[in-house]
């Protein structure tokens, strides 16, 4: 296949009458990445992937690939790849029928259209299902057959609209290692849009968060866990415990919902109420390094993960803090109405802004 193809947003709104589901939407997407756009339900990640597609066109502003201008043109003249969430298979082709519907709308030869489907078929490891109709087919299978009918063609850009949302979670997980596998393969450009959190943390080179039709922040998915850059994206990616911060004293940090404070040096720019926001994995029951803040907590809840247990704890003035730890040493479970002491180390713990 050839090289995955640039794409570029300058200044895109998408109006639906007088409700802006996109706000100047401006994006670079490298060649051959793989992006997700990750939002809740209204957020307007679907409305970008439509106006890309040419499905919903964009009410203002441009929209290129690979360099050229694609704006104006109708969905059938942007040689994009789709794969979407309900898989829209032909019930009345077959498996290879369906591969090669594509091609046959592009005038492509039999010959051809043989050896292109018989590839595809092998890229999604379904060679043996070829004769077979969609609804002799697992869901996992359908979605692997779209998802050859989307790249049969060999586009630059694939767009794929929550592709796994109507799969159970252990082929979710499957197929997660499956697609990044052959796009890589591949090498073409990926835009995948999800409100699955977890699936772009998984799958994703770069992620965008939406809120209300704006990009709230882009970042790799360790950049958008590690360091969010707003109280929004920080409750959105992952889970994590935030503490409102009291900044009224020059050098130091206070949280008064735990009691505790200690001396830092912040620069709390922007407007509105500012959070600590710690996740659950760094905060320990010991003491690890000079310098970490400690908060007694009473547990109330823990869950068993496998690997891992889950704990939510109480802090004498209401605080829910929830943390987690490996299932290392069974002996050291922490029991129901325990008092303990949690610690972090404060260059664990990222201040972010209601904004």
């Amino acid at each position: 296949m050839k090289n995955g193809a640039t794409i570029e947003f300058r200044n895109v709104r998408k109006n639906y009458g007088e409700v802006v589901a996109l706000h100047d939407f401006s994006l670079s997407v490298a060649a051959g990445e793989f992006l997700t756009i990750l939002g809740s339900s209204g957020s307007g990640k679907s409305t970008v992937l439509n106006a890309l597609a040419g499905f919903a066109p964009a009410s203002a502003g441009e929209i290129l690939v690979g360099g050229q201008a694609i704006t104006d043109r109708p969905p059938e003249k942007r040689n994009l790849g789709m794969v979407f969430q309900n898989y829209s298979l032909f019930p009345h082709m077959s498996v290879a029928q369906n591969i090669g519907f594509p091609l046959r709308m592009r005038g492509a030869d039999k010959r051809e259209i043989g050896s292109k489907v018989k590839r595809a078929l092998e890229t999604v490891r379904l060679e043996q299902y070829a004769n077979r109709m969609p609804k002799e087919l697992s869901g996992g299978q359908q979605q692997r057959v779209a998802f050859a009918r989307a790249i049969v063609f060999e586009p630059p850009v694939l767009l794929m609209d929550e592709p796994l949302g109507a799969l159970d979670l252990k082929l979710r997980e499957a197929l997660q290692f499956e697609i990044k596998e052959i796009q890589h393969q591949l090498g073409c450009t990926v835009v995948y849009v999800t409100h699955d959190q977890r699936e772009a943390l998984a799958m994703s080179d770069r992620i965008v968060v939406l809120r209300d039709g704006r990009i709230e922040q882009i970042g790799s998915p360790m950049e958008m866990y590690d360091r969010p850059s707003s109280r929004f994206v920080a409750q959105f990616i992952g889970q994590t415990n935030l503490l409102k911060m009291d900044l009224g004293k020059p050098g130091k940090i206070s949280l008064p919902q735990v009691g505790i404070e200690w001396d830092q040096a912040h620069d709390a720019g922007g407007t509105g109420d500012h959070f600590l926001s710690i996740r659950p994995e760094k905060l320990e029951r010991r003491l690890r390094k000079a310098g970490d803040v400690v908060m007694e907590v009473t547990l109330s809840e823990a869950v068993f993960l496998g690997d891992v247990i889950e704990y939510s704890a109480q802090h004498s003035s209401g605080t829910t803090i929830h943390f987690r730890e490996p299932r290392a040493n069974q002996a050291n479970v922490a029991r129901r109405g325990e008092t303990i002491f949690l610690t972090f180390h404060p260059e664990d713990a990222v201040m972010v802004s209601d904004r």
